[in-house]
Parts: C-alpha cells; sequence; structure tokens
C-alpha cells in the first residue's frame, strides 16, 4: 500500500480526497500536491520519479568532484503527475567538511522548495529579484540566473527555468561557493539521456 503523503509546505499529514474532493488537505495550508516518502538513491528511485514527473528532474552535470546523487522526491497526484521534482546530493563542502544539496523544479504555489530552504513560502517573494543576479546556472545553450535568499543555516539560490521556479538550497551556508562558477544543469527527464550517475546513501535532507 503506498504511503500516506505529507504537506510539500509544512510537512504536516494530509487528509484524502473524498466524497465531496478530490483535492488532498492540510489543516494549515488547504488544497496542496501531496509529497510522498522520498525515492531511493538508485536507478531504479529515478524511474519511480520520472515516472510521474510534470517538471524537470535538474541534476548538476558533470557533478562537482566527489558528489553523489542521494535521492529524489515529487509532489503531485496522480491526476497532475509531480508538479514538483527534488535531487538530492551529497558531497565535499569546498571549504572543508561534507556538504549536501537539493536542487528543487516546481510549479508556481507548490511550496515544496520555501520549506526545503527553511521559508514560509510558498514562492520566494517579489523583491526576491530586485537587484542583479547572485549566480547562474545553465542547460544546454540557456543560462538562468539566480538570486540569493537569505535563510537559516543553508545558502540558498533561487530562479525561474522553464516556467518553473528552480531552487539550489545548500547546507552548511558554505557550500554556496559552489556556485561561484557556473553549474551546469541536465534535465533527467530527456528522451534518451543515460547519464551514469553514482549513488551515495538516502539524504537526510529530503522532506
Amino acid at each position: 500500500m503506498r504511503e500516506v503523503p505529507s504537506c510539500p509546505r509544512c510537512g504536516a499529514a494530509l487528509h484524502g480526497p473524498d466524497a465531496w474532493s478530490s483535492a488532498w488537505r492540510c489543516d494549515v495550508h488547504g488544497e496542496v500536491a501531496p509529497l510522498y516518502p522520498a525515492h531511493n538513491p538508485s536507478r531504479d528511485g529515478l524511474s519511480g520519479l520520472l515516472r510521474t514527473a510534470a517538471v524537470p528532474v535538474w541534476v548538476p552535470w558533470p557533478l562537482p568532484s566527489g558528489w553523489l546523487v542521494t535521492g529524489f522526491a515529487g509532489a503531485g497526484d496522480e491526476r497532475s503527475g509531480a508538479r514538483a521534482c527534488v535531487v538530492a546530493l551529497s558531497g565535499p563542502n569546498p571549504v572543508g567538511g561534507p556538504g549536501e544539496m537539493v536542487v528543487i523544479a516546481e510549479e508556481p504555489g507548490i511550496g515544496l522548495g520555501a520549506y526545503c530552504a527553511g521559508l514560509p513560502g510558498p514562492d520566494p517573494g517579489d523583491e526576491f529579484a530586485a537587484k542583479p543576479p547572485d549566480a547562474s546556472v545553465q542547460s544546454g545553450h540557456h543560462e538562468f540566473p539566480l538570486w540569493h535568499v537569505d535563510a537559516p543555516d543553508r545558502a540558498v539560490y533561487v530562479g525561474e527555468a522553464m516556467g518553473n521556479w528552480l531552487w539550489l538550497v545548500l547546507w552548511p551556508d558554505t557550500a554556496g561557493l559552489l556556485l561561484v562558477e557556473t553549474l551546469m544543469l541536465r534535465d533527467l527527464r530527456d528522451p534518451g539521456l543515460d547519464l551514469d550517475l553514482p549513488f551515495g546513501a538516502l539524504s537526510p535532507r529530503l522532506p
């Protein structure tokens, strides 16, 4: 039996669809896209997310040196598919010690990126892009600017790509130095793409 999902904005348990509504509901946030437990970091886990992904499944490629893919998660019901997708990674922090990262693509209003960032959300707010961008990522011939958003105990960068929010959340905050240079991203949904992803243990940062 499939496990009961949680709220993508706060992690609380949800009320399932009933005779009056087909939506999943949170006591605090109302109707939400249900967030299901993480997929294991494996080819099978990735396939489980790709079967329902309605937004990009971004992964930095090539990976930063020494980094591994440590899990996947998605938020969305059977009708809409996964309207938010997150890929977790871990590896060496540029300044020493371990580092962790989650890369999230989501439709506006889902709130998973803000939840991972420790922010009230559901989106980064109107003021986040009021100044020049602080970093960028690239996919193919497209470069997407990112803005730094203040968040507790982590580095958070947000932008827009392919009509969806793109969040990069890194722990500790010094791991944000990985974005000093432009990261290349690949969408794991792309037809024929068969990257030899190295997998590690399941990330505790996945919601």
